[in-house]
């Protein structure tokens, strides 16, 4: 079986009516996302089905499926809780996850108005996250070193969007520079979140209300969760953060160099046109976060 190249209503309502007849008589109807690795559906009233769209996050539906029940009871804000585990059929060949919804609009397409309660409900949501037992924990994606996530494409997507105009090649790498001398995580590796942008935050009421997609979730150094103070917050607001969430100097320092880097890498990768190191396709959403991350991180090194 060979995965569709974007998922769809009818294969949800393939897919559920042959794995969760009970579910099958409920409207499928597919939720708008910027995001690069899963297909959103809404079932019903209080269901969401999410597939995998990029290959790389098949195995995002298992990690999922055990650890969030086990973590949602310790954290501050509402997760998505899975329930119900979809395996491959009806010519999808990855496993999926059937969630309760939650209300809520992505902090994108409907901006957190009240930011000061953002800043320390979101610091208060990692300490909480951090708290919980780290053991046998899966190693995440962000948490090694930005140094060593990064490194191979920062200088390419420098080079490229300094030729462009689109930033200053000179002060990104001075700054990128000092975050090559940071000293790196010494501590035990803790939870993170390990994506915590616009898109994966719900508003509700101009509020933060739920954290979603822990597709990045894992241990690791708590530093790459520090990027939402650049890539959400204003500079009036990002000490709430930085006080809610308990971190020191150097974490706050190597979150900010996430932010620089993950932002510039990003709009390289999504924001031109196709070429070598950049998507396929576009993603305008993605590379305006991106922007705003990064100018906002770079600011600070000023």
């Amino acid at each position: 079986m060979t995965a569709p190249r974007t998922p769809d209503a009818a294969l949800v309502e393939r897919l559920i009516a042959a794995q969760f007849p009970a579910w099958a008589h409920l409207p499928v109807r597919a939720v708008d996302s910027a995001g690069t690795d899963n297909a959103m559906f809404r079932l019903g009233d209080d269901l969401a089905v999410r597939l995998p769209k990029a290959e790389w996050s098949g195995e995002h539906a298992e990690k999922e499926r055990y650890w969030l029940p086990r973590l949602a009871p310790h954290l501050t804000l509402p997760v998505p809780v899975p329930v119900g585990h979809g395996v491959p059929g009806e010519g999808f060949d990855r496993p999926w996850s059937v969630y309760g919804w939650l209300d809520g609009d992505d902090a994108y397409r409907a901006p957190v108005t009240d930011l000061a309660h953002a800043a320390v409900a979101l610091g208060r949501f990692g300490v909480s996250l951090r708290a919980v037992d780290a053991t046998g924990g899966p190693a995440s994606f962000r948490g090694g070193p930005v140094t060593d996530w990064e490194r191979g494409a920062m200088k390419p997507a420098t080079e490229a969007l300094g030729a462009d105009g689109t930033l200053d090649a000179a002060a990104v790498t001075e700054a990128w520079e000092s975050v090559l001398r940071l000293p790196p995580w010494r501590g035990a590796p803790v939870w993170v979140h390990a994506d915590l942008l616009p898109g994966n935050l719900l508003t509700r009421n101009g509020r933060l209300h739920a954290v979603i997609d822990f597709g990045g979730l894992g241990t690791g150094d708590p530093a790459c969760d520090m990027m939402a103070a650049w890539s959400l917050l204003t500079p009036g607001t990002r000490p709430l953060f930085r006080e809610a969430s308990g971190v020191d100097d150097a974490t706050w320092a190597r979150g900010r160099g996430w932010a620089l880097c993950w932002g510039v890498v990003t709009e390289y990768h999504y924001g031109g046109a196709p070429g070598p190191g950049t998507a396929p396709v576009p993603n305008p959403v993605l590379a305006a976060v991106a922007r705003r991350t990064w100018t906002q991180a770079l600011a600070e090194y000023a």
